[in-house]
């Protein structure tokens, strides 16, 4: 028999088809192993691995469907897992193996020799089940037992490259809003962040592309040696954790829906919790699942069903703890300051999901999308019912006691600043209404009907004139100006009622016509309706105050035969100074916040009085005898009076011009 010295290639091709030794010559050729170990050189490993890789081409290539039980393993076969096992014994009682990119060639070695050992172990265990002689059973063994060490290390190395290869996060969380509309709702304008404004995280996924390639070919190794589990679970497990260090940064704390419930405080939902849960979802469909998608892609290149899973499998675990969080906020105790909050999570909802079939496959997206929409309906209902909510908030509203000065009421202020708010979130208002308009109203035909009424048959579209959202804004305006009607008759003067309404209605319709979205939702109709209201109660306070004292300036009734009745004039000028002295008195303390409201009132009054007063001193005063009698009769020049009516409404009492002269 004749070998090759180098490698026993000769050995290979005379022996592929021949079947297995006799049971009678086993130890003859025992004894011709031992001879030929003793006689050849120490294999080469470049050697003995290019022997095995044309031995598995060759066994591919015949692809017969003979049983690969009955084919003779070269004895080379032996020879690679002695040198294999002897390097990684090296490994294990060495320095141990070199972190992958260390040496290249080392790579470079554990690669092939993982893809060469999972090529022989599928064509040692091509059918496991069938018997086999206990040497190629011991030699099946021990190539299982190489491939299991190799895989460790690829395994290792994939864990460290995953984790220890990511640049860390460096976005900034953003979108945390301070706004608190629990008490006045001083509210600045609503926050929308569109897609193209959200912060994004120029890191992320993190990879450079020498570690994505890297991973690549590893994890193409391990797949096609049979530790596809291993492998994901490695990803898995790096990639949540990656996703859990995003969240904190972005504000998110993972909570129960019971804890929302029960024990978080609103305010701190409020302030920080929601804020943040609302730019995670934006950042997360916007940013970071667009990135793990193309991650888990391009390192699982060859098997895209793969890294369907393992995107699916990280992302949607991550979306059921967001909407987990909107049904707790859902869930939580349903109070007026936390409207918008919940309809900043349902326009938050409502803008991602039909970005979720882009990113998910069609049943993952028809899942998602399903839980997504049933969290987005537990909000609107919220906010369905904390809107509808103003009235009973209106109807309990039962004060016994008057605002000072005619001002305006806290529950104007509070209703008031709550629909500007609204008005911001019209659309979305308008939409949450719709979808459930059965807790809106209880017919649709009503509120168009009721809707209409308001507008005088018109003045409105026809898409305004069905909106449940304007029907209950209006219906809420309803019982505030009856609420307001109310306490008006607390004062007992009518002066004073017809001040109060004036002013309240005033605030009413700035409100509204400084709200664009208001302004429509309400509609012309009603604010010219408002505004005549307003003029009445003007005139009607007017007619109460200031038509007494122009009625003391009236020159009919003072002259008898063309001479003037000296007593009735000084009872006129004593009349006069005392409904003034009055007036300036009480009035001061009377209060109108709005600059110019009460600008407007103030010039309206003087436009009446001072021309009046200056006609009337003209033309009588002379009748007087100069000095103390005028001085008694004629207390107050234009100037003084001009003096008093710009001391008016400002909520503070003021000192009489004769005390101060004084």
């Amino acid at each position: 028999m004749e070998h090759n010295n180098s490698d026993g290639s000769d050995t290979q091709h005379s022996s592929i088809n021949e079947a297995d030794p006799k049971p009678d010559d086993a130890a003859e050729n025992e004894d011709e192993k031992k001879e030929e170990a003793a006689v050849l050189p120490p294999a080469s490993l470049e050697h003995v691995s290019e022997d095995i890789d044309q031995f598995l081409v060759t066994m591919h290539k015949r692809n017969d469907g003979s049983n690969t039980e009955n084919v003779e393993i070269p004895g080379y076969v032996e020879k690679y897992m002695d040198i294999v096992e002897e390097k990684i014994l090296k490994y294990d009682v060495g320095e141990g193996k070199p972190k992958w990119g260390e040496v290249a060639e080392e790579d470079l070695w554990l690669l092939t020799t993982a893809d060469r050992i999972s090529k022989l172990m599928a064509l040692l265990n091509d059918d496991p089940e069938k018997e086999v002689s206990d040497v190629r059973r011991s030699l099946v063994n021990r190539v299982n037992l190489v491939h299991q060490r190799t895989m460790s290390y690829l395994e290792e190395d994939f864990r460290f490259l995953i984790e220890e290869s990511r640049i860390p996060s460096e976005l900034d969380p953003g979108g945390n809003s301070n706004d608190n509309y629990q008490n006045t709702f001083d509210y600045k304008g609503k926050q929308e962040v569109k897609d193209e404004e959200i912060q994004h995280d120029a890191n992320f996924p993190g990879y450079s592309e020498d570690a994505i390639a890297s991973l690549r070919k590893i994890a193409r190794a391990m797949l096609s040696g049979g530790y596809e589990s291993e492998c994901c679970q490695v990803y898995i497990i790096s990639r949540r954790n990656a996703f859990e260090e995003i969240l904190q940064k972005l504000g998110l704390e993972r909570i129960s829906i019971d804890e929302m419930v029960q024990k978080v405080q609103w305010e701190t939902l409020a302030r920080d919790m929601i804020p943040a849960w609302v730019n995670t979802l934006k950042q997360c469909m916007a940013v970071y699942f667009p990135g793990e998608r193309k991650l888990a892609e391009e390192i699982f290149a060859e098997n895209s069903s793969v890294a369907e899973g393992l995107f699916s499998s990280l992302t949607r675990g991550l979306v059921i703890q967001l909407l987990n969080f909107a049904e707790g906020a859902a869930m939580t105790k349903r109070a007026g300051e936390k409207l918008f909050k919940l309809l900043d999570m349902y326009e938050s909802l409502w803008d991602v999901i039909p970005k979720v079939d882009g990113l998910f496959l069609e049943d993952s997206a028809e899942e998602l999308k399903t839980e997504m929409d049933l969290a987005k309906t537990r909000l609107g209902e919220a906010a369905i019912f904390i809107f509808c909510d103003l009235e009973n908030q209106i109807k309990s509203e039962t004060a016994r006691t008057a605002v000072p000065g005619g001002a305006v009421h806290p529950l104007t202020r509070y209703i008031m600043n709550y629909l500007t708010i609204a008005g911001d979130y019209k659309d979305t208002l308008e939409q949450v209404f719709w979808e459930n308009s059965e807790r809106g109203d209880s017919s649709r035909r009503q509120q168009q009907q009721k809707k209409k009424e308001h507008d005088g048959g018109g003045g409105g579209s026809e898409k305004e004139a069905a909106s449940p959202f304007a029907v209950q804004a209006m219906k809420v305006m309803d019982l505030l100006d009856a609420s307001l009607e109310g306490k008006a008759r607390l004062y007992k003067e009518v002066a004073l009622r017809n001040f109060f309404l004036m002013n309240n209605g005033r605030y009413i319709l700035q409100k509204i016509k400084g709200s664009k979205e208001m302004s429509e939702v309400m509609g012309n109709t009603w604010c010219r309706k408002k505004s005549s209201e307003i003029r009445n109660y003007h005139k009607s306070y007017q007619r109460e105050t200031w038509n007494r004292v122009l009625a003391c300036l009236n020159q009919e009734g003072l002259s008898v035969n063309g001479k003037v009745h000296k007593p009735v004039l000084k009872e006129r000028f004593k009349s006069f100074n005392s409904l003034i002295d009055e007036i300036h008195k009480t009035q001061s303390t009377w209060v109108v916040k709005d600059e110019q409201l009460q600008s407007e009132l103030r010039v309206s009054i003087s436009s009446m009085v001072i021309p009046a007063y200056r006609s009337f001193v003209g033309r009588f005063a002379q009748i007087f005898d100069p000095g103390r009698q005028t001085e008694k009769y004629i207390k107050y020049q234009a100037e003084d009076i001009e003096t008093y009516i710009d001391e008016l409404f400002d909520g503070k009492p003021h000192q009489s011009i004769g005390r101060r002269r004084t």
